[in-house]
């Protein structure tokens, strides 16, 4: 593993684990085994590494989603149901604090940085629900914005009453609206 991705590894467990503010530089070398030389040779300031650490798992969480949406096996409804079951998942677990991007930009909003990447990061999602209402062959648009929605809200709901069932009351919302989107468009076409 090169160092600048132990760093990151090291640096992104801990703001997700305790928060961004509450981790500092300091605490990051040591827990890296690392000189603060390094770390700086590699991230300029926190700042840039905070912006590293949410780009790395925003490009994790995508690779994630669109996993389950290029299985061809799988029709569109069952994409949106192995999407939100992942986040179950995830969800189950006392590890889970929520969407590492609300969390960053609830504590560090100051920065245009890491506000652009948990923007960009929301607007993924939403595009991956859009691609799979395209698939379906339905209006896009209002359906993928319910559908993260149900996403995003679940991510909340679970960091805060700490029940991951919560997932699975959004995938059931999350299917309502598919199943009215297409009959929607399967009465509008016949």
């Amino acid at each position: 593993m090169k160092i600048s991705d132990h760093i990151l590894t090291t640096a992104g467990t801990l703001f997700y684990k305790e928060g961004i503010r509450a981790v500092g530089i300091d605490r990051i070398v040591d827990e890296a085994n690392v000189a603060k030389a390094t770390l700086y040779r590699h991230f300029p300031s926190k700042d840039h590494l905070v912006a590293a650490y949410l780009t790395e798992r925003h490009e994790r969480v995508l690779l994630q989603l669109r996993e389950v949406t290029s299985t061809v096996t799988l029709q569109p409804r069952d994409q949106i149901a192995l999407i939100f079951e992942r986040l179950f998942e995830k969800a189950d677990s006392p590890e889970f604090r929520g969407c590492a991007f609300a969390l960053a930009v609830a504590e560090h909003g100051d920065s245009e940085r890491v506000v652009s990447i948990a923007r960009e990061h929301k607007n993924a999602v939403r595009d991956i629900f859009r691609s799979v209402m395209s698939a379906a062959r339905c209006p896009t648009e209002q359906a993928a914005a319910h559908m993260s929605l149900l996403y995003e809200g679940a991510l909340a709901t679970v960091a805060v009453g700490r029940d991951p069932h919560a997932v699975l009351v959004a995938r059931d919302c999350a299917l309502s609206v598919f199943d009215m989107a297409t009959t929607a468009t399967f009465k509008a076409t016949a």
